[in-house]
């Protein structure tokens, strides 16, 4: 079985509740959504073609304890499915991180699935898919949740649709949603300002990544 992968790379989780956590990274190729702010267009480039037991060597050769699946949309490529399924059997710590605009439903359940929700600003809010908001309700039921949500805003359009978005949904009761800025777009201190003020239930979150390194940078 071959993925075409576009990078394996060992780095810092600069997301999620994951975030300054020693992980590798598999980024497949492809995607095509066309999200205006996507910072991993060149993940777009068919990629190369490697051997599940290539993937695992090169997994191996970092050593870390988190392994995150991403693209990319990496729910494109079927084999992703049994790659996650055993990665889970070696009883590495997996993540998943999605665009959000294909069901999770086929996920295995030990994966934890980070599923981006895309504001207005991104010119693909339309195609999220809301399975993954039901999913997750039905999920937070239970006693750990393996879903947390990612929303990026650019400017306060974008933090007032989600904000009204997670009123109506209750999404952040049932899990954690992590509410971060575009880089380069909005400033930290005025989206703290508006989630201060409201009292909204989110977490908080910059792309730590682009804070070590030069936001342009591959591989980290």
């Amino acid at each position: 079985m071959t993925i075409s992968i576009s990078e394996i790379f060992h780095s810092i989780q600069g997301e999620s509740s994951f975030a300054g956590w020693p992980c590798a990274f598999v980024r497949l190729a492809g995607c095509g959504h066309g999200c205006r702010y996507c910072d991993t267009t060149y993940a777009e480039k068919p990629g190369t073609e490697m051997e599940t037991d290539e993937i695992f060597e090169k997994i191996d050769e970092i050593g870390a304890q988190l392994v995150e699946i991403t693209g990319g949309e990496p729910l494109l490529q079927k084999e992703v499915y049994p790659l996650m399924e055993r990665l889970c059997d070696r009883k590495e710590k997996v993540l998943l991180e999605t665009g959000g605009f294909l069901s999770v439903a086929k996920v295995d359940q030990r994966v934890h699935k980070i599923i981006d929700l895309k504001a207005p600003s991104s010119g693909v809010c339309n195609k999220n898919n809301p399975q993954n908001i039901e999913l997750a309700m039905r999920s937070g039921k239970a006693e750990i949740s393996s879903f947390e949500f990612k929303i990026v805003v650019a400017d306060r359009e974008d933090y007032l649709w989600a904000r009204t978005m997670l009123t109506d949904t209750g999404l952040a009761e049932a899990c954690t949603v992590m509410l971060g800025v575009v880089f380069g777009k909005l400033e930290p201190e005025r989206l703290a300002q508006w989630i201060l003020e409201d009292r909204i239930r989110v977490r908080m979150q910059l792309q730590l990544h682009k804070y070590i390194w030069p936001p342009e940078m591959r591989g980290v």
